[in-house]
């Protein structure tokens, strides 16, 4: 009787983990659940405090943050989760609270999310930054698979999509996943006019509708974050009533 080669077990995949971190309790139950269908495990933390011990000593793949909370806000759970961890995180935002966002992204936070929120955006906002992490701590023979996409070069711009990663002049460049998806759907092609329409499917899945002002804030945030590493920095041009280009001289 001949016998058969022992077949290999299949491997399963790792469950990533996400900790959500919000003193609303129906903003917790319903992320949790969404996540769940979406094939992911959760971890819910009603105040920052209570959040920072767990995500020190055990932590998820990526958290999200409310940005008001009690005994310790978004911002304060980040400066001090920072100080030990790179660990990628998404803050939850209103819509007035652009001051805080900017204090957010400027202290290492990878994403933020406005309320109300599309829960299909914020899953591609988290799987997009998932990958991102990963090629990251991926050996560089590993991340340089002829799968990944190249490089795009334009004059003292370089953009890395797979790594989500930005350098002007050399000098880097921190950028939300929507904004660089805004500024590589404007690169690809210098010189040419993207409408907003066109940005938003840029940037934005099938089913996620945003208004003209939207991108219009998404644009002046390039620009401000471009300009504080140069501050003659004009490759963003408006043709008003028509959309942005972006100038490669």
């Amino acid at each position: 009787m001949q016998l058969l080669p022992p077949v290999a077990p299949a491997v399963t995949p790792r469950q990533q983990t996400i900790a959500l971190v919000d003193d609303d309790r129906n903003i917790l139950t319903t992320l949790s659940i969404s996540l769940h269908a979406e094939g992911f495990a959760t971890r819910v933390y009603a105040d920052g405090e209570t959040a920072l011990k767990a995500l020190l000593e055990n932590p998820p793949d990526l958290a999200i943050f409310d940005v008001k909370m009690p005994r310790m806000d978004g911002l304060e759970l980040l400066k001090v989760l920072r100080a030990q961890s790179s660990l990628p995180v998404i803050f939850l935002t209103s819509k007035d609270e652009e001051p805080d966002e900017a204090l957010g992204l400027a202290m290492g936070a990878d994403d933020y999310i406005a309320k109300p929120f599309s829960q299909r955006l914020l899953v591609a906002r988290i799987r997009a930054i998932l990958r991102r992490s990963e090629l990251a701590k991926a050996p560089p023979e590993e991340a340089s698979g002829a799968d990944m996409p190249e490089p795009v070069l334009r004059g003292r711009l370089a953009l890395d999509p797979a790594r989500h990663q930005v350098t002007w002049d050399g000098k880097p460049v921190s950028l939300t996943v929507t904004e660089f998806l805004i500024l590589e759907a404007l690169a690809l092609r210098p010189g040419v006019v993207k409408s907003r329409n066109q940005l938003m499917d840029a940037a934005y899945s099938d089913d996620v509708y945003v208004d003209d002002r939207t991108i219009d804030s998404h644009i002046k945030r390039l620009r401000r974050k471009f300009r504080a590493v140069d501050p003659e920095f004009g490759a963003i041009d408006t043709l008003y009533g028509a959309g942005y280009s972006f100038a490669d001289g």
